[in-house]
């Protein structure tokens, strides 16, 4: 039996729409075209791959099977094309961030492979990212690989990048913006705000969970999330709540931010991407990852410092555990738990 690419990238593109109309919009074709392929397909293979109805479309059990190795097959499909032919397409990597600075990671590799594209977005949160991945709309990505659910990063590869201190952002004339830093035992008379409304970074909400369940502090209500610096310093002056933030953001007008101590939390941030993903682009981020994290020793545990466990549990995974790199104190272990 031969199983033809485009009737395997129709079934995907069904697959991850559910919806006959959105996925021949998204390969721009007609629908009649779509339902011919998917009814093509189904009969070489013998199996019904959907469950359709007026109202839905649902993946039958066959078509579950199926999906994850079409899209393997389909992965390698296009990676033989572009090698014989020597036409690769940009790298796409969401910075996860606001703002228009790279980071580092993204200018060495621009050095280290000169001949790849690689295009730079700056729409942050790595949830979204990650189902940008999954549809193939992105490539690359960077933020908090353990906060995502485990249904979501399967299928998804993730190299540790940094551990970033974390630190509150607050009004300028916020309380706490008259302290240095703030002990996590002063932070515990303020509710956090941990960008729970967001759905693009639900990975940081759940450091948000896991910091409070550690330390006795209280989560602020969510509310609708920010777009851009200057609508974050007006966020926070509508709110006054302390926004959980790592200690490196800044640029918010009318904000300061205040490192968070005793102990120092801290987040890991991963360069996450598909298992399938092979481009030089790719290459290049992991040399460039790997020569920074050397040099600047960011793997390096503040001293009496704390990590969520599940953090802690991909670096030992990835050989960078509590033995590694660790300056004297070390990481405080987690209470309770």
């Amino acid at each position: 039996m031969d199983l033809h690419p485009r009737l395997l990238r129709v079934f995907v593109t069904v697959a991850e729409e559910l919806h006959f109309g959105r996925a021949a919009a998204r390969l721009y074709v007609a629908q009649q075209a779509i339902s011919r392929d998917v009814r093509r397909l189904e009969e070489q293979l013998g199996e019904a791959l959907f469950v359709r109805s007026t109202r839905r479309v649902e993946l039958t059990p066959a078509g579950v099977r199926l999906l994850s190795g079409a899209r393997r097959l389909l992965a390698l499909h296009d990676e033989l094309v572009a090698e014989v032919s020597g036409a690769r397409g940009p790298l796409l990597v969401d910075v996860n961030m606001q703002g228009h600075e790279l980071p580092l990671p993204l200018v060495r590799a621009r050095e280290l492979a000169p001949g790849a594209e690689i295009l730079a977005r700056f729409h942050g949160g790595l949830a979204s990212g990650a189902a940008a991945m999954r549809e193939g709309r992105l490539d690359v990505s960077f933020g908090r690989f353990a906060g995502l659910p485990a249904h979501v990063r399967k299928g998804l590869a993730q190299v540790p990048v940094r551990l970033d201190p974390l630190a509150v952002l607050v009004p300028e004339d916020h309380p706490l913006a008259a302290l240095e830093e703030v002990p996590l035992g002063v932070l515990a008379d303020f509710p956090l705000d941990a960008m729970a409304g967001n759905p693009a970074t639900t990975e940081w909400a759940d450091l948000g969970e896991r910091l409070a369940e550690e330390f006795g502090l209280t989560l602020a209500t969510p509310h609708v999330p920010p777009v851009g610096s200057h609508e974050m310093g007006l966020y926070l002056q509508r709110h006054r709540e302390p926004v959980l933030a790592t200690a490196k953001v800044g640029g918010i007008p009318g904000a300061v931010v205040r490192p968070l101590v005793d102990p120092v939390p801290l987040a890991l941030e991963n360069l996450v991407f598909p298992e399938s993903l092979r481009h030089p682009g790719r290459d290049a981020l992991l040399q460039a990852v790997t020569e920074l994290r050397s040099v600047g020793h960011w793997l390096r545990r503040p001293l009496h410092s704390w990590l969520p466990e599940a953090d802690e549990a991909l670096l030992r995974r990835s050989g960078h555990g509590a033995g590694n790199d660790r300056l004297q104190g070390g990481l405080l272990p987690a209470r309770g738990r």
